[in-house]
């Protein structure tokens, strides 16, 4: 068989791809070598700016099968009927580190999920823990630059870290997750994932639900302690991302099964606390899981950099039957996520293979920018009403209306009778065993003890113990025994 010709970016074949061109023998190297100047330039290029968040990742394909019929609840499509597949590809990462970062670390991990269904794709962009470090999305950017490396040391700061946490109460119930037994999986596979965030479901008769996402690992929580983590750290940086290419190399597919909690939206503003906070659960005594479907994956991608880096999610990718809540957070977010893709890969994004529709074409009226590659045929209008048979609107909504009353304004979240930000953390901690107790203890202490300013310490210090005052008494003596040391 017969060698492929190796050719330059236009097409031309090329000559010798080992030595550049010259003025004689060792002579300096000639501006008119345009192969290797391509070369070069392009090397200069290949990379794109990371994700500012969850830039470490890693990601496979797979489908998703509806087990049980929740047509009472969403008028989806890709949910429509027991037994019916739709193909996805889920993406998990880290949150704070850089694209360099290693796996086994004490962080909370990204579960983005792309459905690729016959109406258009649907993201569900959500995480390993159902709650999240604050509440309004305003305060996110600070929040972030406070986990992420410090301008002046180049590392991430115990101070930056807690001092962030001593003045956001709403924490805590997120930091006695992150720093219990579940705060380092073991792998990707061995965790569950959530939606985090409220969402609404909308069924055929246009009845509203508020919906929880769950991910149940099918095959089991497995985590690793700090001891633990840090030797495999040391092993392999990349062991997650070991671990799911092998599994699924090997046959061995893993699998989640989805649960809702499902809320009928008149509930909710009687609900005892804000059922839109993203730093409380719902409980299960209140809405039990109802199982949905299966979760497979099955394929690993050809090509990391094509499928993984440039996969884009976007929360405010909906279908109809599923829209948002009230949650600020995911409001923040129905903007932030597209607008950071647009930034990252242009704003052709949706074009790329990972990102487009699969089981449908898309349809609009969007038009050039870089790397426009669906521009159309001269008979293709690129505005809209038209008179030629151009794509056009349905008139049916995605998803019931919600409503809104009162005067613009910065707002606080409307109180109920159980809003505070201890009672769920408090929840937590006297759900562990006396061993996890301990080892969140330890956990905590071990970065809070590293804290320069006592008055940080003590702000910290009185959030454990308004979760309860026997964590907030073991965590004020573990510290005091780390600094004493």
């Amino acid at each position: 068989m017969s060698k492929r010709v190796l050719t330059t970016e236009s097409g031309a074949p090329v000559a010798d791809n080992q030595n550049s061109a010259t003025a004689g023998v060792g002579g300096p190297i000639l501006l008119q070598d345009q192969h290797l100047l391509e070369k070069l330039a392009r090397f200069n290029r290949e990379r794109i700016p990371e994700r500012v968040v969850h830039a470490r990742g890693s990601g496979a394909y797979g489908y998703f099968e509806v087990t049980d019929d929740v047509t009472g609840f969403t008028k989806a499509a890709f949910l429509s009927e027991v037994g019916k597949k739709t193909e996805t590809f889920l993406r998990f990462s880290t949150v704070a580190d850089s694209l360099g970062g290693a796996d086994a670390v004490r962080d909370p991990r990204g579960f983005a999920l792309k459905f690729y269904t016959e109406e258009g794709n649907y993201d569900l962009v959500g995480n390993n823990t159902p709650v999240f470090f604050i509440k309004d999305p305003i305060k996110f950017p600070d929040f972030i630059h406070s986990q992420k490396r410090d301008p002046f040391t180049g590392k991430q700061e115990p101070d930056n870290v807690w001092d962030f946490w001593a003045h956001a109460p709403e924490a805590t119930h997120q930091i006695t997750w992150l720093m219990g037994d579940r705060g380092i999986p073991a792998s990707y596979r061995h965790m569950n994932g959530y939606g985090s965030h409220t969402y609404q479901w909308t069924n055929e008769a246009g009845e509203a639900f508020f919906v929880k996402y769950h991910f149940k690992t099918n095959q089991g929580i497995r985590s690793l302690s700090a001891d633990q983590a840090a030797e495999l750290v040391g092993k392999d940086a990349n062991s997650h991302q070991t671990d799911l290419l092998q599994a699924i190399e090997r046959g061995v597919n893993p699998s989640w099964t989805l649960y809702v909690q499902v809320m009928p939206a008149a509930e909710a503003a009687e609900y005892r606390f804000n059922p839109f906070d993203l730093t409380k659960v719902w409980p299960h005594s209140d809405y039990p899981l109802q199982r949905v479907g299966r979760l497979v994956l099955d394929r690993n991608p050809e090509n990391v950099f094509a499928e993984v880096e440039q996969a884009a999610f976007s929360p405010n990718n909906f279908v109809p039957g599923i829209g948002p809540s009230p949650d600020k957070m995911l409001q923040g977010r129905l903007f932030a996520y597209a607008d950071a893709h647009r930034y990252r890969l242009g704003v052709n994004h949706t074009l790329l293979p990972v990102n487009a529709p699969k089981a449908t074409t898309a349809q609009n009226y969007g038009r050039d920018g870089f790397m426009a590659t669906r521009n159309g045929s001269r008979h293709d209008k690129n505005y809209e009403p038209n008179s030629y048979q151009g794509p056009a609107q349905t008139d049916a909504a995605l998803s019931a209306p919600l409503a809104i009353h009162g005067w613009t304004g910065t707002h606080e979240a409307p109180a109920h009778t159980k809003d505070d930000d201890f009672f769920q953390a408090g929840e937590l901690y006297r759900l562990m065993s006396e061993d996890e107790k301990g080892r969140l203890i330890a956990n905590i202490a071990g970065g809070l003890s590293q804290v320069s300013r006592e008055d940080v310490i003590e702000k910290n210090l009185a959030h454990f113990a308004a979760a309860d005052a026997d964590y907030g008494k073991r965590v004020a003596e573990a510290v005091r025994a780390l600094r004493e040391d």
